[in-house]
């Protein structure tokens, strides 16, 4: 009996490593995978599949693997929501997402209420973080930063000119104009033209032929690239020559591929290119030889995962609450990005966006080139 104990014991055991050694850390990504946003969505989905194969390759976290589910918002609230509702079913426990902050905004109290944590790659409103949740943190920066810089950068280079502000009437893009708008209008400056548009438009003949009546210098734009694109391109039809600034938004090539050549001179607000970073140049190289440039979210949303698993590592544990309270313990995480450390509400203590401006490359290509100094005119 007592050698058949053993032997049972041992079994027992064996089964339990085994069950051990195969367990897995369920990780979910949400975003855009289908509609105008689906670049964006394939940016989030890219960097996650990388970071999920680099960690498993390197033995997982705390000896588990990682296995990633996908779950589609089309850049719509309600369908966020239930792409929220679908990964508390399947047993998530940490999210990458969303994309669109008021995608994010209502998501993320779905998760709250399911003990769930979300990294935001992407999702700049401030009330993302404003709402004092234990559960949402967030890679990149915040719109009253982001506001800030463009609108200094307008009262130091088109001090005294008219400017026009359109946007699209959503929790970033309506968000993100008015941060700018206020910092100019706090500068002395007034905007000539306030303006809203809907998504998903394609006809912006009415817009233009307003933005053609006050003449500006400048069109600030808050909104995402399509919409963004296809504003651009009907200027520049009209005659139009004032150049658009716009934010994170239309910080994918697809903005060219929309708008055209009439994109070259935009100028945009974002973080310094992940891809230029000497700690990025192994994964960056990994995805070209995939074939897939990892612009503008591919970066934030593997460093998502990288400070999941650091985390999860520092608290010697997989809750996500005490993956959290590490998270919120100011712990720097060494990341694809750089360092990042978190304050008490899950922002970045350490971000600084940028002016880029849009234009031709040596291969012909219009794309976005960091301004050295934040002075677009020295852009090469």
């Amino acid at each position: 009996m007592k050698g058949m104990t053993k032997v049972g014991l041992a079994f027992a055991v064996a089964i339990a490593t085994a069950g051990a050694a195969s367990a897995q850390v369920k990780i979910g990504m949400g975003g855009p995978i289908t509609g105008p946003n689906a670049a964006t969505g394939a940016q989030m989905k890219n960097g996650v599949d990388q970071a999920v194969e680099d960690i498993n390759k390197a033995g997982g976290i705390l000896g588990q693997k990682l296995s990633a589910s996908y779950g589609d918002d089309a850049s719509d609230p309600k369908q966020g929501v239930s792409v929220a509702n679908n990964f508390a079913g399947e047993g998530v426990k940490f999210v990458i997402g969303h994309y669109n902050s008021g995608v994010t905004i209502p998501s993320s109290e779905v998760y709250k209420e399911n003990g769930i944590l979300e990294i935001t790659p992407a999702s700049t409103n401030p009330t993302v973080t404003e709402r004092n949740m234990w559960n949402i943190f967030r890679v990149c920066g915040r719109d009253d930063q982001q506001g800030q810089v463009a609108g200094e950068y307008i009262l130091k280079h088109f001090n005294g000119k008219k400017i026009a502000v359109i946007q699209d009437k959503t929790t970033y893009g309506k968000g993100l104009a008015d941060e700018m708008k206020k910092t100019i209008n706090k500068g002395g400056m007034k905007e000539v033209l306030y303006e809203g548009v809907n998504t998903g438009e394609k006809d912006y003949s009415a817009l233009v032929s307003k933005i053609k009546q006050v003449n500006p210098d400048l069109i600030y734009w808050g909104g995402l690239y399509t919409e963004g694109g296809l504003i651009v391109r009907q200027l520049r039809d009209q005659g139009v020559k004032a150049p658009l600034m716009g934010g994170d938004g239309i910080t994918s090539d697809e903005f060219a591929a929309v708008g055209g050549p009439g994109v070259e001179g935009t100028l945009m607000t974002y973080g310094p290119d992940p891809r230029n970073k000497p700690q990025a140049k192994k994964v960056v190289d990994e995805f070209r030889a995939k074939q897939f440039e990892p612009e503008a979210y591919t970066l934030y949303s593997y460093a998502g995962v990288e400070i999941i698993k650091q985390a999860a590592e520092a608290a010697k544990s997989l809750d996500p609450k005490k993956v959290a309270e590490k998270m919120h313990s100011g712990m720097a995480f060494h990341t694809v990005l750089g360092d990042i450390s978190y304050d008490k509400k899950g922002d970045r203590t350490n971000l600084d966006y940028v002016m880029y401006v849009w234009k031709k490359t040596p291969e012909g290509k219009i794309s976005y080139v960091e301004c050295p100094g934040n002075d677009c005119s020295k852009a090469k």
